[in-house]
Formats: structure tokens, sequence, C-alpha cells
């Protein structure tokens, strides 16, 4: 009844991606469904086997999609005094999970009566075609097997839900160790030792401010303490300042490129071993396409991390120096989402070129693109509006210090740009290379 509730007062925007993980789970159901029906209608298990995989696809995109969504519900998010009402961060877990499973419940039930719909169980009138020779028509469909089919999406998205969402016993020492008091019980947030005299200076950071304050075009310089943008020590900020930011790279990107190199090879050894055909006819195909989205999901916090040093070099400006610094910070947070975008990217084009345009299971494939397509995209967008929302005090702390607007929105193009630059051509040329050895 909790989750209930909560999912019925939600915002605008929160019921929006809630209905958009209802209508990916749908998308998904719908193909599993595909998947019987095929069985059912070709005795052949190995095909049927293979069609069951190639759902792992559309399923894991929806997965991940839930997730990203269960992340950023304001609605599930610990706050103090919750505890005392029994809303205490397990919980609140245990709702985000229960909201999460019904959202998919509801998809699946959609697709489950469009399914019905179009073999004329519910109206009698069949729908007909080449192109529908997935839906069984004529035969019965097991139930039992329909709904286990169907309740995959709900209990893999709930688990994955309360795994990503569980609570986390802090580490030995760790509560003391980012946070620590410093002269008259002041909270500071790094373990740096203040000199004798440091507060008979402060006129000099309050100068610093008035300057700020009258360049209202210009972003703080290197060496302000502006929340999020630290001084000139390297891994230190001030007392006031958000999270340092991380000077070492994620350390993903050797693994990723590994990975990406792996699967570029088993793509040329599957066209070595059969040229031509249908998607379900390459089981290596599949290998080497899911190897290839796996590395550049590795490799992209890495990749933002590095586009984030490359927009600081060469003497930068304090534009080009905020910009470069927020994608450093945020290089997880966007980079992986955005790596699974481009990894989408360039396996779609390898599967246009792979996939025989006159194959019955168009329908499907195309069906299968749009849902992987749409969830990894909403998943970026929604990593970027978690970044957005955890930056809000940087944002705060700049405008204070007499950052135009202008200047800001300047640095956000400016990252959009530069990240652009970089993973455009990196997707292109990855997506050429992933096709060319499928297409001989």
């Amino acid at each position: 009844m909790l989750a209930l509730r909560l999912t019925r007062s939600a915002h605008t925007a929160v019921q929006l991606r809630r209905l958009l993980v209802a209508a990916a789970s749908a998308g998904t159901g719908f193909l599993l469904l595909s998947t019987l029906g095929h069985a059912l209608g070709h005795p052949d298990p190995a095909s049927s086997a293979l069609r069951l995989a190639w759902c792992a696809v559309p399923l894991a995109a929806t997965v991940y999609f839930a997730v990203a969504v269960a992340r950023t519900d304001p609605g599930t998010r610990p706050r103090p005094g919750l505890s005392a009402i029994g809303l205490g961060p397990a919980r609140l877990m245990a709702v985000s999970a229960a909201t999460t499973a019904l959202s998919c419940a509801l998809g699946s039930l959609l697709a489950l009566l469009v399914f019905l719909h179009l073999r004329g169980d519910l109206t009698g009138m069949p729908s007909d075609g080449a192109a529908t020779d997935f839906l069984a028509t004529g035969r019965p469909l097991p139930l039992p097997a329909a709904l286990t089919l169907l309740a995959l999406v709900p209990l893999s998205a709930s688990a994955a839900v309360a795994v990503a969402l569980r609570p986390r016993e802090p580490a030995a020492g760790a509560a003391r160790a980012g946070r620590t008091y410093g002269r008259f019980g002041a909270y500071r947030r790094t373990a740096v030792r203040e000199s004798f005299g440091a507060y008979g200076r402060f006129g000099r950071q309050l100068g610093a401010a008035a300057r700020g304050r009258r360049t209202a075009g210009a972003a703080p310089e290197r060496d302000d303490t502006a929340e999020g943008v630290p001084g000139t020590a390297a891994g230190t900020e001030p007392a006031d300042a958000g999270p340092a930011v991380p000077l070492t790279p994620p350390s993903g990107l050797p693994w990723g490129i590994a990975v990406l190199a792996v699967g570029l090879a088993v793509e040329a050894f599957a066209s070595r071993t059969g040229g031509g055909g249908a998607p379900g006819d390459r089981p290596s195909a599949l290998l080497g396409l899911a190897l290839t989205a796996v590395g550049l999901a590795l490799a992209g916090p890495g990749l933002t991390h590095l586009c984030g040093r490359l927009l600081q070099a060469v003497r930068p400006g304090a534009l080009r120096l905020l910009a470069g610094r927020v994608l450093m910070t945020e290089a997880t947070r966007i980079g992986r989402p955005l790596g699974v975008v481009c990894a989408v990217l360039s396996a779609a084009y390898a599967m246009a070129s792979l996939h025989d345009r006159e194959d019955a299971a168009g329908p499907l494939v195309v069906l299968g693109v749009l849902v992987v397509a749409g969830c990894t995209t909403a998943t970026l967008l929604t990593a970027a509006v978690e970044a957005k929302q955890a930056r809000a005090g940087t944002t705060a702390a700049l405008r204070r210090l007499g950052a135009a607007t202008g200047t800001l929105r300047r640095a956000a193009a400016l990252r959009a740009g530069a990240l652009l630059a970089l993973f455009g051509p990196l997707t292109l040329v990855v997506a050429e290379l992933s096709a060319w050895p499928l297409a001989r």
C-alpha cells in the first residue's frame, strides 16, 4: 500500500519516467512472447533458444533503465527523520523495488493483452501475413510458460533495484576520513592542517569573493574556493566545497579497450566461419557484438575523464577549467551510460549489415532495436538529470561568487560538444569495424 501511495503522489516527471519503464517492459515482454510463439510453430530447439538469447539484450536494457529511474526517484530517497516512523533505508529500498515491480508488471500485462489480441484469442480475428508466424495462430498458448516469461522483467528489475539501492555499511574509519573538525569545532571535509594565523588572513577570502561578484560574466579562477572547484593544491578543497575532483581516471579504461579488441576479433572470426545469413544463424556474431558493447561500456567512464583532462590542457581559461573539472567529477555517472549508447548505436549499425531484409522476423528486430535504443537513451538523459541535481550546490556557489548564467550554460555546451567530438568518431569507427567483417 505504501508503494501505491508513493507512486500515486509522485510528480509528473517521475510518473513519466515510470510510464517509460512500463513501455519498455511491454516491448520486452512482447519479444519474449513472440519467442514462445515461434517455438510453438517451429520444432527446432536450437533456433528457438537462440531467439530467446537475443531477447537478453532488450531485457538487460530494460533492467538498466529501471535501475536508473529508481535511483532518481525522490519519493524513495532517504531523508532525516524517516527512520523514526519505520521508513529506514531498508524499507525505502523495498518500496522502490516494489514500485519498479509494479511498473514492469503493468507493461508485461499490456504485452500479454496485445499478443492475445494479435493471435485472435480476444476478438476471434487473428492477424494474417507472413510476418506473423511468431504468433502461433491456431495453436493453444501454454499459459504457465507465458506467465513465466512475462515474470522475467518484473523480477529481474526489482532484484536489480534492490541490489543497487541496498543499505551499505560504511567502512571502518570512513565516517571520519572525509570530515574532520577544524578550529572552534568547524567541520572540514579534508584532513589538511591549517597553519597558524590562517584566520587572520580571512580578509583575503572576502576580497576574492568581492572580486568574483564584480566580474559577473566570468567563472571562478583556479585558486577560488567555490564548491566543486578545488584549490591549487592537488586533491584538496576548502571547508565549504563539494566532493573533490578525482585526479586518477577510472580503472575500467584498459579493460574496456581489451574487451573491445576481443569483441572485434570474435566478429572477424565469425566472418571466416560463415558469411551472410540472419543474425539468428550466427551465434559467434552475437558473442562478438556483446563483447564490443561491454568494452565500450567499460571504457566510457575513462574516456569521459580523459575528455575532461583534454579540455584543461594548454593554459585553460575559466570556462574550459570549469567544464573539464565537471566532466572529471561526473566521469562515472555520465560515462557509463554514454558508453552504452555508443555500443548500442554501433551494434545497430552492424546488425543492419548482417540482417536479411527479407526475413519474416523483421518487425521483431525493429521492435528490439527500438526498445534497446530507447532504454539506453532514456538512461543517459536520466543520468544527466541526476548529475545536474548532484551539482546543484556547486552551481549555487558559483552564482554567489558572481558567475553569470550564460557562463554556466556555455560550460554545459562545451562539455556536450567535447563529449560529442570524442564519442562520435569513436562510435563510427567501432561501427565500421564491426560491420565490415560481418558483411563479408
